[in-house]
């Protein structure tokens, strides 16, 4: 899994939809826009792929807007991710990879394994629940749910064990 720009852009406005779109009022591009300071066009975009995905719901016209089509808590991060980048395939056949280059594939491919299980359990409802801490409060273990806690160092360090 990569975070891209648009991945950072999409969950940076998914949650303004979170914590500002309760009780059913609907938030508008503009005022997303706006607030988090992203290219109407760009959130255009952004909102297609949400759409198509069925992570947001649109209404058209005056007093039109956004909200989610799910509940925040089933939301992950991951699932916002994976919905507006594009896909990424990685040759599958071992074959195709220069040997010299196989050591690190393997490394990029378990790294991006444990970012994408660990945002699989981060949801837009666990930032919205700590709206009052700092966001990097959120990705902190929790440990009912079992999240792994690692510095990127101890990420970069089991890949690199386990490319070995």
């Amino acid at each position: 899994m990569r975070l891209s720009t648009k991945g950072r852009y999409a969950i940076t406005a998914m949650l303004d939809l979170a914590l500002n779109a309760r009780d059913g009022h609907k938030i508008t591009l503009a005022d997303i826009s706006e607030f988090q300071g992203i290219s109407l066009s760009y959130l255009e975009q952004l909102f297609a792929r949400l759409r198509q995905a069925k992570l947001v719901q649109g209404t058209r016209g005056p007093g039109g807007g956004y909200r989610l089509a799910l509940p925040a808590h089933d939301i992950s991060i991951t699932d916002i991710v994976v919905a507006v980048d594009d896909k990424f395939d990685m040759p599958s056949d071992q074959n195709q990879i220069d040997i010299r280059h196989q050591k690190t594939h393997e490394l990029w491919n378990i790294l991006s394994n444990q970012i994408h299980e660990y945002l699989d359990g981060v949801t837009l409802g666990m930032l919205v629940d700590q709206d009052n801490e700092p966001t990097t409060a959120a990705l902190s273990v929790d440990e009912k749910q079992d999240i792994p806690n690692w510095s990127s160092n101890q990420i970069k360090q089991n890949a690199f064990n386990r490319a070995l």
